[in-house]
């Protein structure tokens, strides 16, 4: 049997010049596709956490809520949905935050989480982390005590994994490649 480090590589499709040209897109839904790869992914993510009073799980949109989804049911907590400006229906509380190109809002349900919660928040990949940065600060602003950022992938020469330790988070990375 493969180590999970390598069938997790084996199972991230890489698409050059996506999405625009120098860039090596990551693209994870072959792993979601991949049954054994995705549950290895998954299993691996929530092990340290287990058992430890996880209250929420918060991924930020879209494929964070693909794993996040995943990893609140192994872990038997709710889940809370991160996501861009205008998509959610009730009350809302929002932050902004930079692009490579201007300026993004993200926002989730005012109700979502309570002060105090232990949330672990979940995307696909931390490149620069500007938006994982952005999601820390809108969860601790409704006093989240965020646990753990959990990503299948890291880009570490982006920096993102430095912005959310420098606030304090814990980061968890299952595989890491060079590059953009």
């Amino acid at each position: 049997m493969p180590s999970l480090q390598e069938e997790l590589v084996a199972s991230i499709r890489a698409i050059p010049d996506y999405p625009k040209p120098g860039v090596m897109f990551r693209d994870i839904t072959t792993l979601l596709g991949n049954p054994r790869a995705f549950r290895r992914a998954v299993d691996e993510l929530v092990h340290p956490y287990s058992g430890t009073g996880v209250a929420k799980v918060a991924g930020i949109e879209a494929r964070g809520f693909i794993l996040g989804g995943a990893m609140a049911h192994q872990l038997s907590t709710g889940f809370v949905p991160i996501r861009k400006k205008g998509k959610l229906p009730y009350e809302t509380v929002r932050i902004a935050y930079s692009l490579e190109y201007g300026i993004d809002e993200m926002e989730m349900h005012r109700d979502a989480v309570e002060p105090g919660e232990k949330v672990i928040l979940v995307d696909d990949l931390i490149a620069t982390g500007g938006t994982a940065e952005a999601a820390t600060k809108l969860l601790r602003q409704m006093g989240a005590d965020i646990v753990a950022a959990c990503f299948v992938i890291d880009l570490p020469e982006l920096g993102g994994r430095a912005k959310l330790e420098a606030l304090g988070v814990e980061v968890r990375t299952l595989v890491a490649f060079d590059g953009h």
